[in-house]
């Protein structure tokens, strides 16, 4: 204790917590309100051997992270709103080559370029579907400055894990605030790199798996192995294909990747649940808004508990069918016009009362208000 401790922002730990977790190539596009995190890049890679690029777009941006992995670099890009929209091409190329990299998105109020200073949790659906096709998709999403060290830790692990782009899903609210948090020592880390496969196996095939595992090893340009990468439907040896059988296992393969391993992949946080007749449901920023709102509520005597997503892709539908059989109500907060509401609408059903308290003005949702909604529907 002690000589680890930084009053941080939230963009600033970002930084730190992915070159804990051994990134050392970043590739982005400075863009309100994620640019400190490009800022910062730029300072701390060249004090550990690692690359910055500033690219010429968004676009760029993600074709680059997706080239410094495939020679075996851990690398990220980050961005807000419009440039989020600008890299879901290359996400997806990303998805069906599967190259692990780690894209942050600090969400900010929009469509358009909307209110580039100004809150919101606007992205929640394009972080699912942005990219075109059935592919898989992790985006996880902190809650404090602590949270995005090691949320941003964790999505590189399971981007090495999984061979599969990550998201940080971030808001404004957790990327702007300062808070003093305490480093954890590297040798307290847990640290994942991609499997590799033997160096001496000269019949490797990039994108083989053994019978009933669905993550390749990977292996890095420039160390000794020839093989071809395509974002098209591709064979065992990566080169192109029009079989529809082919497409079939490939296609199903990278979705069951993720869906095979919810339970590892999938984390929350829960408060107040043992009693809970009317549940909360807030993730990033605005989940500490309904922390203190769910507080205020059980010294007011009512029972009332908080459910919060850390993972948001994938679902975490397990829980959120659990919390239901007890739950009279259920109140989504969120800063949008409703978007993981609709998620958990299609979960839930009829077995609980569904209400939203959102905000599209560029407004923080305040704890009063939620406050407000729970004694309404109570």
């Amino acid at each position: 204790m002690g000589n680890n401790i930084k009053l941080l922002q939230g963009n600033e730990a970002c930084v730190e917590g992915a070159i804990a977790a051994g990134m050392r190539f970043y590739s982005g596009y400075p863009i309100t309100p994620s640019t400190e995190i490009a800022e910062l890049s730029s300072k701390r890679l060249p004090m550990v051997g690692g690359k910055f690029i500033q690219t010429e777009d968004e676009i760029a941006g993600m074709a680059a992270a997706i080239g410094a992995s495939l020679t075996g670099v851990k690398s990220m890009t980050a961005t807000s709103g419009p440039g989020f929209s600008l890299k879901q091409e290359n996400i997806g190329y990303a998805a069906m080559a599967e190259v692990p990299c780690v894209v942050v998105d600090v969400q900010r109020h929009g469509p358009s370029t909307g209110l580039p200073t100004s809150p919101s949790q606007g992205d929640v659906m394009q972080a699912r579907w942005g990219t075109h096709g059935d592919h898989p998709v992790i985006a996880i999403s902190p809650s404090s400055v602590k949270e995005v060290f090691d949320l941003t830790v964790r999505a590189f692990n399971l981007s090495e894990k999984y061979r599969t782009p990550v998201i940080l899903l971030m808001d404004e609210i957790v990327a702007h605030m300062r808070e003093g948090i305490e480093i954890p020592k590297a040798e307290d880390l847990q640290i994942i790199n991609r499997k590799k496969p033997d160096m001496g196996d000269e019949n490797y095939l990039p994108y083989q798996v053994k019978e009933g595992e669905y993550v390749p090893p990977m292996a890095a340009f420039g160390e000794g192995f020839r093989f071809n990468v395509t974002g098209l439907v591709h064979t065992e040896s990566g080169f192109t294909t029009n079989s529809t059988e082919v497409a079939d296992v490939l296609c199903s393969r990278l979705l069951r990747k993720i869906e095979d391993n919810i339970d590892d992949i999938v984390t929350y946080d829960e408060l107040y649940m043992e009693d809970a007749e009317t549940i909360v449901i807030a993730y990033g920023g605005t989940a500490r808004s309904a922390k203190s709102a769910v507080k205020q509520a059980r010294k007011a005597g009512l029972k009332v508990g908080m459910f919060r997503p850390i993972t948001i892709w994938p679902f975490p539908e397990k829980q959120i069918k659990e919390l239901a059989k007890q739950a009279k109500n259920v109140i989504v907060a969120e800063l949008n016009h409703g978007q993981l509401v609709l998620e958990i609408e299609r979960v839930i059903k009829d077995e609980s009362n569904i209400f939203q308290v959102g905000k599209i003005n560029g407004e923080v949702i305040t704890p009063q208000e939620i406050l407000s909604k729970i004694k309404e529907v109570i």
